[in-house]
Order: C-alpha cells, then structure tokens, then sequence
C-alpha cells in the first residue's frame, strides 16, 4: 500500500517582538507568522517491520529528540488506542528535509504537525482539530500555527495563541546562510545583552493591526525583530549575509523580503 506525501512548509516571522516573560522563563511574544510554501521539507509514510514507530531522515538529532518521535509519543499517552499502535507498529515515518535546521524558518514545528495531521488521516483515528492542537502545544511553541494551515496569523503568548490575520501576502525572496542559529542560544544572549529592550505592549499591538506588507515597507529590520541583534551578537558570522531591505526571521539565521 502506497501513502501520500505530505508537505511541512516553513514559516516566516514578518515581525517578532518580545514583551514580558513569564514566571518560568519563557518568554511573552508578539509575532505575524506566515506560511512559507515555496520550501517544505516532505513526508510520508513506509512500511515497516522493525515492530516499533521509527522515524528516518537525514535529520541530525538523537531521535528521543526528534519533534516527530516527540508528537507521536505525546499521542500515544493521550490517545492510546489499538487503531494508533497498530498502524504504528506497521510503518516508519519518512522525512525529507529541504528546510535548513537553526534558521528561524520553522522546520521542526512543521515536520510535528504534518505528522500528526498525516497520521491521524493515515490510521483514521477522527481526531478532532482541537485535539490535535493541545497535543501540538505540548511539543513546540510554534506547533500549533502549523496546525491551524493559517496563511497569516497573529500569534501571542509563547507562541501557542494563534489569531488569523485575513491579508493578501507579498511574494518572498529567502537566503539561508550555511549558519545554525540555537534558539536557545539566541535567547540567552537577549536576557544577557537586550533585556531592557523589551518591547513595549502598544508599539507590539500596532504591528498586529498592520498587513504585512505595510510592516516590512514601514520599519528597519532592527525595529521588527528583537532578536535580530542577539542573534548577531551569539554569531557574528551572520553579519556577512546581513543586508539592506532583508529580514531576520524569527531566531534566525535565514534572511528574507518581499520581491518587487
């Protein structure tokens, strides 16, 4: 039997501003996530008789780590049916990564929710979107936009508050440098160097009412993500690919803007 192939697209941060930080550490957003299709990486489904969920790919991580092997463990204590154990003892999961890991674009996120979209649809399991969406918070801030299938939306808290922004999207230019920025690296070096540059609510709210084209013809690169300088400041390799009209996105290290 034959499965299809599913794509997991990135994403782009438009705008990427921090503004509090919760009591555990994480840290408050306000962000304009777009869907980037133009580079997906791609999954399916194989075959398998090794009798326990594998997941293969050219991903370069122990697999307890891997953000598919994570959500399907996460479904597996939730949802622990015959029907899901089953297909799973029977079939691998296969990844083909075109998306460039550690450069803000969302890679991970994505590969976790097209899993679970592909698995529930695969094993017919009738999960519903809701469900689907609280088991995608528990493995990743960004899960969840990936999920909703949303070209545009507005995104709060963690990264888990996913509000659709009706736009239509400028076309995007991307380069991904040959740099793997660590998320946690990235933050760690804001807390150090840029705490007091913590945005400020009403500057954040007036982005989210903004279409994104506006944003990137309105503000610098610096002003629409913070953390653009951390990210310079924890990899200063990546000022060689910094340039006018590009922006950062998310923790980087990939640079992106709209074409003319």
């Amino acid at each position: 039997m034959s499965y299809k192939v599913y794509d997991a697209p990135a994403k782009l941060n438009i705008f990427l501003k921090l503004i509090g930080r919760r009591e555990d550490g994480y840290h408050l957003i306000a962000s304009r996530f777009v869907r980037y299709g133009a580079l997906c990486d791609k999954l399916w489904f194989e075959r398998s008789s090794a009798r326990g969920f594998e997941v293969t790919g050219d991903f370069n991580c122990p697999l307890e780590n891997n953000t598919i092997y994570r959500a399907y463990a996460a479904l597996s204590r939730l949802y622990p049916t015959k029907t899901l154990f089953t297909f799973a003892a029977a079939h691998k999961a296969v990844v083909y990564k075109n998306i460039p890991s550690g450069a803000g674009l969302g890679g991970a996120s994505s590969n976790a929710a097209t899993f679970l979209k592909m698995i529930d649809e695969a094993a017919n399991l009738n999960l519903s979107s809701e469900t689907l969406t609280r088991i995608g918070a528990q493995i990743g801030a960004d899960v969840p936009f990936f999920l909703s299938e949303c070209e545009s939306a507005n995104v709060s808290g963690i990264g888990d508050k996913i509000e659709p922004f009706s736009e239509t999207l400028p076309r995007f230019e991307l380069k991904t440098p040959p740099i793997v920025c660590e998320t946690p690296q990235v933050y760690q070096a804001f807390r150090r160097y840029f705490s007091d540059k913590i945005s400020n609510g009403a500057k954040a709210n007036e982005l989210l009412q903004m279409k994104s084209a506006d944003i990137l013809r309105g503000f610098d690169p610096e002003y629409l993500n913070d953390l653009l300088e951390p990210a310079l400041k924890s990899y200063p390799e990546l000022r060689e690919y910094k340039e006018e009209g590009w922006f950062l996105t998310g923790s980087g290290s990939a640079f992106f803007r709209s074409k003319i």
